[in-house]
């Protein structure tokens, strides 16, 4: 219970209400050097608690219902992308040149899944579009790794060079995010207390967001977990994307669970933007910091459009520091972060058993929003609440105490997994982790074609 206690915390929630939480420890669930699976069960924890607290708050329950956190749904949650299949075919998962090379001084971790970082990447090799992986490799073997990140992020491209512990210790990046709290929270203005409708609390299932309406500007991973995991809770959730950036069909089918996917130029249809910003209750942004602000999305120009609103934003290195404004994705951090080199073995770099920084800053996002909406109730003010993959990776590395294995022993995903029809085909898919006694226990339908919808609220 510490570190659910320690999130819970940075959340600003009730240390009482803690007491409302049962865990069901599996030995063996996502199995790591680095403390993984007591991460994963805090973060999944607190959301699960955040999301009880506001279903009080609006049922008028004297409290909280029970919080159930099993490390078997948890781990199972945490490798949905990965348990996902389509019809029967499971899912493409990294791109050819989304992998680690060796460099003439170390090893490098680039990431290519979206066409233009594929193209990005390239161009800033000097290769042509239509090549081999080896030649690739023969490429960056002749590069030092510092020289090839920069390089590669200076075509707009994603690479990061291998980073022992404490070479990122001694990075400027890493002293601007422990700097940081883990839930970085602020209150914009003034607006005043916010009135939810309340919920009857002898209908199923205890919808804690029912009615509420989330604009989803986010992309993989941790924004859309967030904002996936506020539809299971009840909220009318819009993802809304460029045209012309379209999202992996794969990822969508995965992440899209309880949401509605529309596409809207913010460049010619501003008209369209502003009217679906006109009555949204929170706004989820997860493009790397100050992407989106030429468009008048920052926190603050969006609260002085929509007062009362909840923004909560997540990036993968932090809106600070030198490394504040590039791109970002979970496997990246964990190479700089010294994440690979501690899970490595044999002079190679490893990974997490899951793409956990992604996951579990997702859910602690879900939390952060809820919380935001259960203080408003009291006492008002437009809220914005912040997190960044590397602030999660530094709580894995430097704040939780790895733990004795105990408990149950961890048999698999398979009483986690559900299969569901939808437009996309039969899903098997993982269930919700978030888990409180009323609380729904599945999506109310699967993820929808990507941008099939139309961009305004039902």
């Amino acid at each position: 219970m510490t570190d659910i206690k320690f999130a819970w915390s940075a959340l600003g929630g009730d240390p009482a209400h803690l007491a409302r939480v049962t865990t069901v420890a599996r030995e063996g669930a996502l199995e790591a050097r680095l403390p993984v699976r007591q991460l994963a069960r805090a973060c999944v924890g607190a959301c699960a608690l955040a999301a009880a607290e506001l279903a009080a708050r609006r049922a008028g329950l004297g409290e909280l219902p029970g919080v159930r956190v099993d490390d078997g749904a948890v781990a199972a949650a945490f490798h949905s992308e990965r348990l996902l299949r389509i019809d029967g075919r499971a899912p493409v998962s990294f791109a050819p040149l989304s992998r680690f090379w060796r460099t003439a001084d170390g090893w490098l971790r680039t990431h290519a899944n979206y066409p233009h970082h594929r193209a990005r990447l390239l161009r800033a090799l000097g290769l042509p579009e239509a090549l081999s992986v080896a030649e690739v490799a023969a490429r960056f073997a002749e590069l030092p790794a510092l020289e090839a990140e920069e390089a590669v992020y200076g075509a707009g491209g994603l690479a990061v060079a291998l980073r022992t512990p404490q070479e990122w210790g001694a990075h400027e990046q890493a002293a601007a995010v422990a700097a940081r709290p883990l839930v970085e929270r602020a209150r914009l203005d003034t607006a005043p207390a916010r009135v939810l409708p309340p919920l009857d609390s002898t209908t199923a299932p205890l919808l804690p967001a029912a009615g509420l309406r989330v604009l989803d500007l986010t992309r993989v991973l941790a924004g859309p977990v967030a904002t996936r995991t506020l539809a299971l809770l009840g909220a009318d959730v819009l993802r809304v994307d460029a045209p012309w950036l379209p999202e992996l069909p794969d990822q969508q089918a995965d992440t899209g669970f309880g949401k509605r996917s529309a596409t809207l130029d913010l460049g010619t249809d501003r008209g369209g933007f502003e009217e679906l910003l006109g009555s949204a209750d929170v706004v989820v942004t997860g493009y790397r910091p100050g992407a989106l602000d030429r468009f008048g999305l920052s926190p603050e120009a969006l609260i002085a459009r929509r007062p009362g609103l909840v923004v909560a934003q997540v990036s993968a290195w932090g809106a600070y520091g030198p490394w504040g404004g590039r791109r970002g994705f979970d496997s990246l951090v964990q190479v700089a972060t010294g994440i690979a080199a501690t899970e490595g073995s044999a002079g190679e770099p490893g990974a997490l058993p899951a793409q956990a920084l992604d996951h579990g800053t997702g859910y602690l996002l879900a939390a952060a929003v809820l919380r935001a909406l259960t203080e408003q109730s009291y006492d008002g003010h437009s809220r914005c609440v912040r997190l960044a993959l590397a602030r999660t990776a530094h709580w894995l590395t430097d704040g939780i105490r790895p733990e004795p294995a105990t408990g149950t022993p961890y048999e698999g995903p398979g009483a986690w997994l559900a299969e569901t029809d939808g437009p996309l085909g039969r899903l098997r898919h993982a269930l919700p982790p978030v888990s409180f006694a009323g609380g729904p226990a599945n999506w109310a339908r699967p993820a929808v074609p990507w941008g099939s919808d139309p961009a305004v609220w039902r």
